[in-house]
């Protein structure tokens, strides 16, 4: 059993204007860090597109037609105040979400042990309709619907901690007892959502708010004490990691002091509830992250942890 890291070349066509934090590079940056000879036992796939009606378990078929005809033809479309389309976005919308998909097919099958998703757009602002924070189709809560429909998981668990919260995944699951979604953020920040009363109709939302010049000894405690044992309280079927690397120290959006290592301890922490609850069942989907170097270096730190099995 190994990891599988999924991407495709059409995340790169997707572009929202010169000077965009949330820019084809932050792709190339995560591509070059794998290409070592450490990552060499990697299995590696392209990402299919979504199926509509796999993407449609979670936003209506008429917002992700809306989606397809704000598409231009030529330039950039703005479908919120800091975020664009594209020629390229949509496909580049649908392959993230396909990538999604498709990891949990495979990890749910077996055929193997975890998985990371190095797509873009990310996904955790969208809420059900409305797109929003560089994020069109939520590929976290798509990726946790399709493991309940197509492979009877009862339970999804979905680990967020990019430095803005993911309002889009809260909102999406607010009401449904069936997903828990626990994220350590900083805030006050963008979005403006996740403070601690925020729990859900079912008290299965749990938020873990951090504070700006917060280290990685905060986050790990944030974690230890609040996120990771309502997690394992939970036995998931599976762990999806909404994998956002902007609590890095040297990041432009944030301002925590995570570092790489943070990272790694996140990763084999999740790995072991996986590993009591679900079967080591894992999918990581590419959230935020950019600085080009800490991403990089964030992302060969989870990769490499998530390869230790």
């Amino acid at each position: 059993m190994t990891t599988l890291v999924i991407s495709h070349p059409a995340c790169l066509a997707h572009e929202m204007g010169e000077g965009h934090p949330e820019r084809p590079d932050r792709l190339r940056a995560i591509e070059r860090a794998l290409e070592s000879e450490a990552y060499q036992m990697l299995a590696r796939d392209l990402a299919p597109r979504a199926d509509l009606d796999a993407v449609a378990r979670v936003h209506p078929k008429d917002y992700i037609e809306a989606i397809r005809a704000a598409t231009p033809k030529q330039g950039l479309t703005a479908v919120d105040p800091d975020t664009s389309m594209s020629p390229g976005s949509y496909e580049a919308a649908l392959r993230a979400a396909g990538g999604a998909l498709f990891a949990v097919d495979e990890v749910m099958s077996g055929k193997v042990r975890n998985a990371f998703v190095a797509t873009r757009p990310p996904g955790h602002h969208a809420e059900v309709a409305n797109p929003m924070g560089f994020c069109f189709f939520n590929n976290a809560a798509i990726a946790a619907r399709h493991a309940q429909a197509a492979h009877g998981a009862e339970r999804v668990a979905i680990v967020d901690f990019d430095v803005h919260h993911g309002n889009g995944t809260q909102h999406i699951f607010w009401d449904d007892p069936t997903v828990t979604y626990a994220s350590t953020h900083e805030m006050p920040l963008y979005p403006g959502t996740g403070a601690v009363g925020e729990r859900g109709e079912h008290n299965q939302i749990v938020n873990a708010p951090l504070r700006a010049g917060d280290s990685g000894e905060t986050f790990r405690e944030a974690m230890e004490v609040v996120i990771l044992p309502r997690v394992e309280a939970f036995s998931p079927d599976l762990i999806i990691v909404s994998a956002g690397f902007d609590a890095h120290h040297r990041d432009p959006l944030g301002n925590l002091n995570l570092v790489e290592a943070d990272y790694g301890w996140a990763t084999r922490r999740l790995m072991g509830i996986a590993r009591r609850k679900c079967g080591e069942r894992v999918v990581s989907v590419l959230e935020g992250g950019y600085d080009l170097d800490g991403l990089a270096r964030s992302v060969a730190v989870h990769v490499t942890t998530l390869m230790e099995g």
